[in-house]
């Protein structure tokens, strides 16, 4: 069986100290470096990649203040800070996974990248499609070209961007697992809900390097 490992969204701006920062989002680099040295028949870096001035950011709503919701191309939307700007130093993927996916390339690893987010008027969580499904980032059409049959997906954020993915991932009929020591959440307090949610679409929630079911 062919597998992927899908890389969501590794970047500065998602790690301590960034505009968007998940707290412990650093402690996930070293779970995945190694998930790099597994022979993953493709391996695909997801980016946030956001033109100035973004519809999914509060700093284009006067009087909205990041974090409040309200509404986005019809959709209920989080308002977030300014992050992950194109060509920012916030929106370069961790240089620790950037090396580690060079050396992937040099051993003959297929390397895919995929920019999500470039709407300004809708915002883009999954690494498949924008949140009101007008754009295919033609990830699904990859997958399919490289014979993907089960994917396995880490990255930030695990309740947003991440479980987006995943949810598309099994819809779109891949075996699709999140591995839970390669994510973090921007609110661990629903993360229970969150797997909950995701076994019921049809996503396996996995931790440790057994990969042992939740």
């Amino acid at each position: 069986m062919k597998q992927a490992l899908i890389l969501a969204d590794i970047q500065y701006d998602f790690l301590p100290g960034g505009a968007l920062a998940v707290v412990g989002g650093d402690e996930i680099l070293p779970v995945v470096q190694r998930l790099l040295e597994h022979p993953y028949d493709l391996i695909v870096v997801v980016q946030d990649w956001h033109p100035e001035g973004h519809g999914s950011f509060a700093s284009a709503h006067p009087g909205m203040q990041p974090f409040q919701t309200g509404e986005l191309a019809g959709l209920k939307q989080v308002f977030w800070p300014d992050h992950c700007v194109e060509q920012t130093p916030g929106a370069r993927i961790a240089k620790q996974i950037r090396d580690r996916v060079s050396g992937c390339a040099r051993q003959g690893q297929k390397i895919l990248v995929i920019k999500k987010g470039q709407d300004p008027a809708v915002d883009s969580y999954s690494a498949f499609f924008d949140n009101a499904r007008r754009h295919d980032t033609g990830l699904n059409r990859a997958l399919i070209e490289h014979a993907i049959e089960m994917v396995d997906i880490v990255g930030l954020a695990f309740d947003y961007c991440v479980k987006a993915t995943a949810v598309d991932s099994a819809s779109l009929g891949f075996k699709t697992r999140i591995l839970l020591d390669g994510t973090r959440a921007i609110d661990p307090s629903q993360t229970n809900h969150h797997i909950k949610e995701l076994r019921r679409a049809g996503v396996a929630c996995v931790t440790g390097s057994s990969g042992e079911g939740l």
